[in-house]
């Protein structure tokens, strides 16, 4: 299985790092043909106007769309998930539309009001994931088709999947809990095994 990691600026090495120790080799991604014959890709946090723009210029938007129509995983963490999104509440940046989830950069507040908190994600059954919200956004609608696998409260979804789609508010690449990428693995190995399962000849 080959998974790639959107390197074009934020924090792409610390989950380059998770990976690794998960025994899977990551691929850094900056251009088009990085994409080829990836099974899933991470998008990380980072800015998200500053990633936005570096996926124009190196062109990375449709490629990344097609893929999300092929079927293969792709997981968007903070910015990452932002960029996921269909919407935001701010004309800039632009999202891929790929996602069928409304989003509210910095909804907490900026770098100073960088949290952590206890988090019940109902795909890890009864033991909590400690997740670390930095200038997190949060997601203020979700479409029919989503599953919200986390939230903060009552009213706030941080976590989200929607088919071979994840996304997540907070970074898990930053904490010694693998859980989250050892989902996405587990996604991008679903989607391998129905592309082939599609391939095969009748």
């Amino acid at each position: 299985m080959e998974v790639g990691v959107l390197a074009v600026q934020g924090d792409f090495a610390e989950h380059i790092a998770v990976l690794d120790k998960l025994g899977v080799k990551a691929r850094e991604v900056r251009l088009p043909e990085h994409l080829d014959s990836l099974d899933g890709i991470i998008i990380p946090g980072g800015e998200s106007t500053t990633l936005s723009r570096l996926m124009t210029l190196y062109e990375l938007r449709e490629p990344l769309a097609q893929m999300a129509q092929e079927g293969r995983a792709i997981w968007g963490t903070c910015a990452g998930m932002i960029m996921l999104s269909s919407e935001i509440t701010e004309q800039d940046p632009v999202p891929l539309g790929i996602m069928d989830i409304g989003v509210q950069r910095n909804a907490f507040g900026r770098q100073v009001d960088s949290f952590e908190q206890s988090l019940d994600v109902s795909a890890f059954g009864s033991d909590p994931f400690h997740a670390i919200f930095i200038r997190a956004p949060v997601i203020i609608r979700v479409g029919d088709e989503v599953e919200v696998l986390s939230q903060l409260g009552a009213e706030h979804p941080v976590a989200v999947r929607q088919g071979n789609l994840m996304a997540t508010a907070f970074h898990p690449e930053l904490t010694k809990d693998y859980r989250f990428h050892s989902y996405f693995l587990e996604m991008a190995a679903d989607g391998k095994n129905q592309a082939h399962s599609r391939n095969e000849p009748r």
